[in-house]
């Protein structure tokens, strides 16, 4: 049986074509209308809004503010206030000891005690010692009594030489015993001496007026050659040893008093030396000052000397306040400057010489008695008119 080819079912399914959706010439119309509807009733709302007079644009200049001001005042050196420091020290310490050992048998003075010079301190046992001073006293009256003795004899044998008993032989010897007698007490009376010494090694006294600041030992203690025992520290003068730059310490003069301030006021001192030799640490020069009062002031104490140095620098002082960062490392000033209407603020570079607390010595473009405005920057500017306070009630400058 014969079948049909199926050609209805190739017929009837169409290839299909996809497109891609754009918008139509009528829609892209419509949307620019509305834009530009838009822009118009902005530009409108805009309209309404402008005062119909125009922009408002300040016709007058705002009154000018009071700023203080000071003239400057140009000077072609200066003086530097300086000050140095040194420490309060007295003028000798001693550390005492016995330079022979022994046992201590007392000592008279504890640490905080003022002793005066010659006071005895601290001794030690010379009961050994004093024998032998003893025995060296006895051979010294044995030598005396030998001595005299010689001394008989010569004279005897000088009669019997006279008379012809005996010859000048026996004469002569014995003045040579008197002689060897004679030596013999110096020698007994020098190692009598020599004990006496030793014993009063064996007392400490107090070299001069001053206070014990140490104790080391104890009673019953055996004490070796050179211990330390005490420390004495003297009260009577004080001295001030202060660092001086060469340049300033060619200033001072020996033997004149200066004011040192401490924390207890103002202290005389008397320039004792200058060393003249420059510390190759400090780069300084040594000033030895001996203080008059020393009681008013306890060794240790932190003084100050202040000196004046002059700079031969041409400039002015200004308060620091006055001054304002410029560019480069400059300062600047503002001046009032007098023009056709009144005061106008002009800034000036200005070169910082020197700065001593709230004040400043500068140097630039600043003439004698211009105006240097020292308050209130942070209100004017450039330009700015102003009215100096100390000529507020004054009229404009000429021309005005």
């Amino acid at each position: 049986m014969m079948t049909e080819p199926d050609t209805a079912k190739n017929t009837s399914t169409p290839t299909s074509v996809v497109r891609e959706k754009r918008p139509s010439r009528s829609k892209a119309l419509i949307f620019l209308v509305i834009l530009a509807v838009v822009l118009f009733g902005l530009f409108l709302a805009a309209s309404a809004l402008r005062s119909k007079e125009g922009p408002k644009v300040a016709q007058n200049e705002p009154d000018p503010i009071s700023v203080s001001v000071v003239p400057a005042e140009i000077a072609t050196s200066f003086m530097v206030a300086e000050t140095f420091t040194g420490i309060a020290e007295a003028r000798r310490t001693s550390q005492l000891g016995f330079p022979s050992g022994g046992r201590i048998v007392s000592i008279h003075a504890d640490v905080g005690d003022r002793v005066n010079r010659g006071m005895t301190l601290a001794r030690l046992d010379t009961r050994g010692m004093s024998a032998q001073l003893a025995s060296a006293e006895a051979t010294v009256e044995e030598a005396r009594a030998s001595h005299r003795l010689a001394l008989n004899t010569v004279e005897r044998q000088r009669r019997l030489a006279g008379q012809g008993h005996v010859s000048q032989q026996r004469v002569d010897e014995a003045e040579a015993q008197a002689g060897t007698s004679m030596a013999r007490i110096e020698a007994a009376k020098a190692q009598a001496e020599t004990l006496r010494v030793q014993i009063d090694l064996m007392r400490i006294s107090a070299p001069y007026n001053g206070v014990v600041t140490a104790r080391m030992s104890d009673e019953g203690a055996i004490a070796a050659p050179g211990q330390l025992i005490l420390q004495l520290v003297e009260s009577d003068v004080l001295e001030a040893r202060i660092g001086v730059p060469a340049q300033s310490a060619a200033t001072l003069t020996p033997g004149e008093t200066y004011s040192l301030r401490s924390d207890s006021g103002l202290i005389d001192a008397k320039l004792r030396s200058v060393t003249g030799v420059i510390d190759p640490g400090q780069r300084t020069v040594t000033c030895v000052f001996e203080i008059a009062n020393p009681g008013r002031l306890a060794a240790g104490a932190v003084v100050r000397l202040a000196l004046e140095r002059g700079i031969d620098e041409g400039g002015f002082w200004v308060p620091v306040k006055a001054l304002s960062t410029a560019q480069r490392g400059l300062w600047s000033v503002s001046v009032a400057s007098p023009d056709e209407q009144g005061w106008r603020v002009r800034p000036r570079p200005v070169e910082m010489v020197h700065s001593d607390g709230d004040r400043a010595f500068v140097r630039g473009a600043v003439e004698a008695g211009d105006k240097i405005i020292v308050d209130g920057l942070q209100r004017v500017v450039p330009g700015m008119a102003v009215v100096p306070k100390d000529t507020a009630q004054a009229h404009a400058p000429k021309g005005g």
